[in-house]
């Protein structure tokens, strides 16, 4: 954390941007009178929201996709079953 005087923050804005953008520098602190006064960071880029539906088209699901689903859920319902009886549905 660099701490400037407002003169020199005047007189060397630029260079202090610049250390905060490349990454020089997390912050820095503007004082006047000697006291701190002002804190500049870096303005984090705002990101964009996802859609729903950006992935449309570039993805193949096989046929086959949703036949395990009965014999997955057997598959639980049974290990679910300390006694190894089928659950009725």
């Amino acid at each position: 954390m660099a701490t400037v005087n407002m003169h020199e923050a005047k007189t060397h804005l630029s260079r202090l941007v610049e250390a905060l953008v490349s990454g020089a520098e997390q912050e820095v602190v503007i004082a006047r009178n000697g006291t701190p006064a002002v804190k500049m960071t870096v303005v984090e880029p705002k990101r964009e929201p996802r859609r729903f539906g950006f992935a449309k088209g570039r993805y193949e699901l096989s046929d086959e996709f949703d036949k395990l689903d009965a014999e997955i859920a057997d598959l639980f319902e049974e290990s679910a079953d300390p006694y190894g009886d089928k659950l009725d549905r």
